[in-house]
Parts: structure tokens; sequence; C-alpha cells
């Protein structure tokens, strides 16, 4: 609240790519419903009244901008860097160093039962299902999920981003959703047995049934502000 406008776009500019003098700042609710611009860079937070639950709505003005451009949310725009198998194969302290050592020690490990543990949530292997013969298995649950949505995954809690809802070609037949998760918590990138549906690093991605997804308010635990920049 004792923090200006100039000070909020400066801490933000690390976040949005924006320059400060090239940001204008809106206060909205929580519906997104406008309460007021932040058009005073003198002016302390406060004044403007707001409240927890409110946000705050970043525009680029600098048309120019990689944030305005695209390239903070278009990933095909920008060049990425490819590791061989081999390369990563001589690299210490990996995902997949990790991952084989849990599963000689717990030949049933998967990282949603380790997530559980460490959650001290009972943790319940899928079951085993009959072969689904319906093209349009679990239609009406994907039907309120979209890509671009926040999103938590149950069992094991894992949040990350809806990137893909639809049939996977080479899937059991029915509905399936793309999830890139926050943590390497995954099975791929995004490639399901050579078929592209999105785009992330290796372990990240996921295709999951639509009724173990739920889509809503669930930042990434290492969210916008630290504790000590709360605002």
């Amino acid at each position: 609240m004792q923090m200006s406008v100039g000070s909020v776009k400066q801490k933000l500019m690390s976040h949005t790519g924006s320059s400060p003098g090239s940001m204008q700042l809106q206060l909205k609710d929580e519906t997104g419903r406008l309460l007021s611009q932040l058009s005073e860079d003198s002016r302390l937070l406060g004044f403007y009244s707001p409240y927890d639950g409110c946000i705050i709505h970043v525009i680029d003005t600098d048309a120019s901008s990689k944030s305005a451009s695209g390239w903070l949310e278009d990933t095909s725009k920008v060049q990425k860097y490819v590791m061989s198998d081999e390369d990563y194969a001589k690299r210490e302290n990996t995902y997949k160093q990790y991952k084989l050592m849990k599963q000689k020690e717990d030949p049933e490990w998967t990282a949603e039962k380790e997530l559980c543990t460490r959650k001290g949530i009972p943790y319940q292997a899928p079951k085993q299902s009959a072969k689904i013969e319906d093209n349009d298995y679990m239609l009406s649950e994907a039907a309120s999920l979209q890509p671009g949505s926040r999103c938590e995954v149950n069992p094991g809690g894992k949040r990350g981003l809806i990137r893909h809802v639809g049939r996977c070609q080479k899937l059991p037949k029915g509905y399936w959703v793309g999830v890139q998760y926050d943590e390497p918590v995954g099975k791929n990138n995004g490639t399901v047995k050579g078929v592209q549906y999105f785009d992330c690093l290796d372990g990240y991605g996921a295709f999951v049934r639509p009724d173990m997804v739920t889509a809503g308010d669930f930042p990434p635990v290492d969210d916008l502000f630290s504790d000590e920049d709360e605002i």
C-alpha cells in the first residue's frame, strides 16, 4: 500500500519484459472488472484502495517491445537450445537419473506417488480400465476446459497450464487434456508417440483424462511476488 505506482512498475518490469515508461496499469477486481487506471506514478498504491484479490493488469504501449509482439507467449518465436541424448546422459543430478534411482528403490514409483507422499496424501494407483471404444468418451468433462487456462491435476495436486484439449490419434479413444506442468513431473515434451500437440521442456508435459483436471485460479507456487516483495 505504501509503494508508489512507479515503484510497482519497476518491480513488474522483470516479470513482464515491459519497460516502466511503456506500462499502463489498470486495477481490476476478481472478475476482471476495471476499478481504476493507475495513471499517476507518484501516487501510492493505497490511494486506489486495492483489496485482497484485486488484479494489476499491465498494458504495454510500446508496439516494438517483445511482450507486445507476443515473444513472451508464443514460444515458436524463440530459438530453443536442443540437447542431444548423449549430452543429457553425461549431466549429473538430472530428473531422469533421479527417476531411475527411485524406480530401483520402488519398482512401482511414479512422480504422482512421490508428490502424494510429500504432501501426506494417500496415493491410489490408477485402476486398469476396460478398453474405450467411444470416440466422444469424456466429451462433456472436456467441454469446460480451455487451452491457456491454469489448472490442477489430481491425484497429486500438480499445477500447470492446459495446452491441448481434444482427441489424440495415437492414444486410446476419447478426449485428452495436454498439460504443461510447473515442475518436471510430466512424462514428455508435448509429443506423444511421435505426434506433437504442444511444445514444452521434456518432463514437463503430460496427457491425462479430463476428469483428472480442474481449471481455475491455480497460480504457480513461485507466484508473481515473493514474500519480501509483497505489496
